[in-house]
């Protein structure tokens, strides 16, 4: 909540109050991991570094993971936040190409999803993309056949959106079947490295089947060595309110959707009082893990989500909060929610 300012009537008027206020972000540290068994045959005679070999590309997993996780929200631990692209879609900050889609004005034009961002009183700092689009950028051209988009011959010119740096993920992480191109004021999204890769060499471990707790290696029986590799952090989307986005209804980021949109399904609140013959409730604020709406005069508010497991909170002034938690997973979900006078 921002604090507000007031006219002062006449010379001797009184000034009014206001104030501010702040709502706790908790960032949960999850932790990544995994063990790489190596035969040690196969060290003793191998004609390079396997174990420098195995250990760049665990690290580029982990990063793949935390990305995916962040953004497009596959496999979100537990403890993190909804990821930033079902928060631009609760916000209506996702853009359909349409079957013959103007890339420019659905990037930069006043629809388009850097117009989106700006909307929330944030300006875009930074774009990611998956490959495919850099081609449908360099295609681009105006009216006259001059390209739209264009780089210098003389050096290495990094791709940019309206000034802002744009980036294409080589780890895997970027899904294109749910979104080509994802613009926003990165510096929301913040994060903290709880702790930084460490490496250990196993020589005498037994690693069990986590489902069937069947011994898989024996290292010392079958004269193997393991790389275990550990990893823990967190991330989140506060979106602070700003003047334009006050009520935290919007979100500093969007993103092109691709030709065929992936596939989500309707979550609906319905909040009620406790009365006698209840009345539904408007302007209740839903909020799912940070992505905020009001009820409207129906007293329904609708989520459109991807599968997986929610927390949801329902505030209305002078009423109880009420927490609930809900799963989606192939069909869409009704949630009935009664608010009780304080």
């Amino acid at each position: 909540m921002l604090p507000m300012a007031y006219w002062v009537n006449g010379d001797t008027g009184f000034k009014q109050t206001s104030m501010q206020k702040w709502e706790n972000v908790f960032l949960t540290a999850e932790e990544l991991a995994v063990i790489v068994p190596i035969p040690e045959a196969v060290l003793d005679d191998a004609s390079f570094d396997i174990l420098g070999e195995v250990q760049p590309r665990v690290m580029e997993a982990i990063g793949q993971c935390v990305d995916s996780a962040a953004i497009f929200g596959v496999n979100r631990p537990a403890g993190w936040p909804m990821d930033i692209i079902s928060r631009a879609r609760q916000a209506g900050n996702n853009v359909a190409p349409g079957s013959s889609p103007n890339y420019y004005d659905k990037i930069m034009g006043e629809d388009g999803i850097i117009a989106k961002v700006e909307a929330a009183g944030r300006m875009v700092t930074g774009a990611v993309s998956g490959m495919g689009i850099r081609a449908k950028l360099r295609g681009l051209k105006g009216t006259d056949g001059h390209p739209i988009f264009v780089s210098s011959m003389q050096g290495a010119t990094p791709y940019a959106l309206d000034g802002a740096p744009m980036y294409f993920p080589q780890n895997g992480s970027f899904d294109e079947t749910v979104a080509q191109l994802i613009v926003g004021d990165w510096s929301e999204a913040v994060y903290s490295i709880r702790q930084d890769v460490t490496v250990k060499i196993l020589t005498e471990s037994i690693i069990q089947d986590p489902v069937t707790k069947n011994i898989v290696y024996n290292l010392a029986q079958q004269d193997m060595i393991a790389l275990r590799v550990k990893f823990r952090a967190a991330w989140a989307l506060p979106n602070p309110a700003t003047r334009m986005n006050a009520e935290r209804m919007n979100c500093p980021f969007a993103y092109l959707e691709p030709a065929t949109a992936a596939t989500t399904y309707a979550v609906t609140f319905t909040v009620k009082d406790n009365a006698t013959s209840p009345a539904v409730i408007s302007g209740a604020m839903v909020d799912v893990e940070g992505a905020r709406k009001k009820t409207g005069a129906d007293g329904t508010a609708v989520f459109n989500l991807f599968p997986g497991s929610y927390d949801a909170k329902v505030t209305k002034k002078g009423c109880k909060p009420v927490a609930v938690s809900f799963t989606v997973d192939d069909e869409a979900v009704a949630q009935a929610i009664t608010l009780v006078s304080e």
